[in-house]
């Protein structure tokens, strides 16, 4: 391969990679209301190339480019979170802005730059001629990650039939390479009081004053969970919390409250769930933990139930698909840091639960996904472009 080639094509582009993540942007699309951004990917799909383009039955886009039976796969969910409170932000977040380095606005780098790299990388490859009789490459722009990580592959892999040798996840990396990430669930703690008149409270039995011990708890183990040489310690947070009452006016008779829970190497879902059971409050107030299901229909309408439990994935420094793409940058870039998410991402079903490695390179810096003024920078997206692009034929070396 002509690494030089591949970095001036990569270049070139930039214009329209700006252009195409601009109109991305400025198409709110939320988990389950995503169809006009998937609309729109698959109209760019068409006009750069690709030699076969289909949105699945659960909505989202699958782009082919080459004919050879193994697939190597690079993915990017399209989906975003909301805006929040819109004082934070100093841009309108779907107009967006442009400036000389960076483009700003709703999904700039979690996650609409994964997509355009990824269109623009498989083009690349067409226009250069990387690919071979092998391999062929698939460019997919998932839904419903941010409500359910790793759903949309599930689907794809159960029901589209679909199994890649590899997949390159394209979320944010701040510009390195990442080889893994903590799982994650969500978890429900929820137990049970006696409403009575709030002028009399000792006639009841205040439900969220049972909880308020159980939350203690919760926030200690925090400090007792296990930790990983790679990936680091497992956390959990409390995210939300719930009540029923007859009135304002009455005791409590319910109170509930979710967990955020990060799984290092190691844990299980079920050693999670077990850790909870076990605090003395949640025993002596017999309180019910459990872990929520998705079911959710996507803009498509249909319903693919699942646990609201994603696995910790972890691929090797030195398999096949870390050397490929570590390889493919080193030729352009020089050498990489190779390091690991803070975060979840589909490869929670990918890896995580089907065992096909993954790996991750992607435009954009984590601390930007969620937040206000978020932006990504042109650079991050040619980069990206052009290593997308030289990772199949330094994979089939």
């Amino acid at each position: 391969m002509d690494f030089n080639k591949i970095k001036g094509k990569a270049e070139g582009y930039q214009p329209e990679m700006v252009r195409f993540l601009r109109d991305l942007i400025r198409i709110p699309g939320e988990s389950c209301t995503e169809e006009k951004v998937i609309k729109r990917i698959e109209s760019e799909m068409r006009t750069v190339g690709f030699d076969r383009v289909e949105i699945d039955p659960m909505g989202n886009v699958l782009g082919f480019m080459g004919s050879g039976k193994k697939i190597i796969a690079f993915d990017a969910h399209i989906d975003t979170v909301g805006i929040g409170e819109i004082t934070n932000w100093n841009f309108d977040p779907y107009e967006g802005y442009e400036s000389e380095t960076e483009v700003g606005g709703r999904g700039a780098s979690d996650q609409l730059g994964g997509i355009v790299s990824s269109v623009y990388g498989a083009k690349i490859m067409k226009d250069l001629g990387l690919l071979n009789d092998d391999y062929s490459v698939l460019v997919t722009g998932t839904v419903q990650e941010e409500d359910c990580d790793g759903l949309c592959w599930q689907y794809i892999i159960n029901e589209d039939k679909i199994r890649p040798e590899f997949v390159v996840i394209t979320e944010p990396t701040d510009g390195n390479i990442y080889r893994g990430q903590r799982g994650r669930m969500e978890i429900r703690v929820e137990v049970k009081g006696v409403s009575c008149h709030g002028s009399a409270p000792e006639r009841g039995d205040n439900a969220i004053y049972k909880m308020a011990d159980i939350i203690q708890e919760v926030r200690s183990l925090n400090d007792r969970l296990h930790d990983d040489e790679f990936l680091g310690k497992g956390t959990l947070a409390v995210s939300q919390s719930f009540y029923t009452s007859p009135s304002r006016c009455a005791v409590a008779d319910m109170s509930a409250i979710s967990i955020d829970r990060r799984l290092t190497f190691g844990e299980t879902y079920e050693s999670a769930l077990e850790e909870i059971r076990q605090l003395p409050s949640v025993k002596k107030f017999n309180a019910d933990v459990s872990m929520y299901k998705y079911d959710s229909p996507s803009y498509s309408g249909l319903v693919y139930p699942t646990d609201c439990y994603f696995p910790t994935w972890v691929i090797p420094e030195g398999h096949s698909a870390t050397i490929a793409l570590v390889k493919a940058y080193s030729s352009i870039y020089g050498e990489p840091v190779v390091d690991k998410w803070t975060f979840s991402t589909n490869g929670v079903s990918i890896m995580g639960r089907y065992g096909i490695p993954c790996i991750g390179f992607g435009p954009g810096k984590e601390a930007q996904a969620h937040a206000p003024n978020e932006k990504t920078w042109k650079a991050d997206l040619v980069k990206c472009a052009a290593v997308y692009a030289a990772v199949p034929g330094t994979y089939c070396k």
